[in-house]
């Protein structure tokens, strides 16, 4: 993978010029999603960890390009970036889900991997009007009748409709049955559940803590192995109410394809320094992330090991094309 993303400098300047003065011009976050969502929200904390940790003296702009789970924002910039050391696109599970989805022809062998930043757990959320108490009641009508109960969440293949899939399959329902309501932001998958156009959502859960903090939202469960405390009440996890049923989102960043040697060394040891600030550490906190570090081989080894697990999952819960 990374041979085939660095094999060749690209056409734009050295970046760095030897890893040790990144960025040397200013640098653009995109992230593939509308305004709202996880990969908006870790775009824009790394921007503000940068700024409060003045790790550089360049402008640092987040741009956002929206659609189709992030494969439109990965075509551009593996068609329009390529060598240029400046541009970072923020990514992960999601995206690894939209591709086979959406049977993108850019994949991620066609990027840079820079490193893995957070994984955080998915949250199953109704209204606080609504008649679903618990996760079991949720699950009930979900075994009855998987179309009936309408779940709105991120793009098609995204995170949140594997787990979805997930769920449903456990309680011996069929996936391919499930009424699921993609959304390409965060921002409009939230006001979709508080509005009550549909009978729940499913996201991560740092995308809806403040709602449910503030009595406007019911969370049902999470779907990692270990709970932390929200509005300080610890939701139970799927596996802990019975189900068989554990995934969590995870998000990284990536370069453009075809940038010099030189500029992954300086990209990387940037991407570390912002990881290791103060600020990033807060935001962590704040958003409930993990911290989920890895870079080089290890990242490499991982991704491919993602994107075999997706696929599979894709194809088993009939949602590929």
């Amino acid at each position: 993978m990374l041979a085939a993303a660095l094999g060749g400098c690209g056409n734009k300047a050295s970046e760095s010029g030897g890893g040790g003065d990144y960025p040397s011009r200013n640098l653009t976050l995109i992230a593939p999603a509308d305004p709202g969502g996880g990969w908006d929200m870790t775009a824009r904390a790394f921007q503000q960890a940068i700024k409060d940790g003045k790790l550089t003296d360049k402008n640092v702009e987040v741009r956002n390009v929206p659609g189709a789970g992030g494969t439109i924002g990965l075509s551009r910039f593996v068609s329009k970036e390529k060598g240029d050391s400046s541009q970072l696109m923020i990514m992960g599970l999601v995206m690894i889900g939209a591709i086979e989805t959406n049977d993108s022809a850019t994949d991620l062998t066609q990027v840079t991997p820079i490193a893995t930043l957070t994984t955080e757990t998915e949250a199953v959320v109704v209204r606080a009007k609504s008649k679903y108490k618990t996760i079991k009641d949720l699950m009930a009508d979900l075994k009855k009748d998987p179309g009936s109960v309408s779940v709105a969440g991120g793009s098609a293949g995204s995170t949140d409709q594997l787990l979805l899939g997930l769920m449903a399959k456990d309680v011996g329902a069929d996936p391919a049955k499930t009424k699921y309501v993609a959304y390409s932001g965060g921002g409009e998958a939230k006001t979709a559940m508080l509005s009550g156009s549909v009978a729940a959502g499913i996201t991560g859960l740092g995308e809806i803590a403040d709602q449910v903090e503030a009595g406007k939202m019911r969370l049902l469960a999470v779907s990692s192995d270990t709970a932390q405390k929200v509005a300080g009440k610890t939701p139970p996890t799927l596996k802990d109410s019975g189900y068989d049923v554990e995934i969590t989102n995870w998000r990284g960043v990536v370069a453009a394809p075809g940038i010099p040697d030189a500029d992954l060394e300086g990209i990387t040891s940037f991407v570390g320094k912002v990881r290791g600030s103060a600020g990033w550490k807060a935001a962590l906190k704040k958003n409930g992330w993990t911290d989920f570090y890895k870079t080089g081989d290890d990242y490499k080894t991982f991704l491919d090991s993602e994107t075999t697990r997706v696929k599979a999952t894709v194809d088993d819960l009939g949602l590929g094309k």
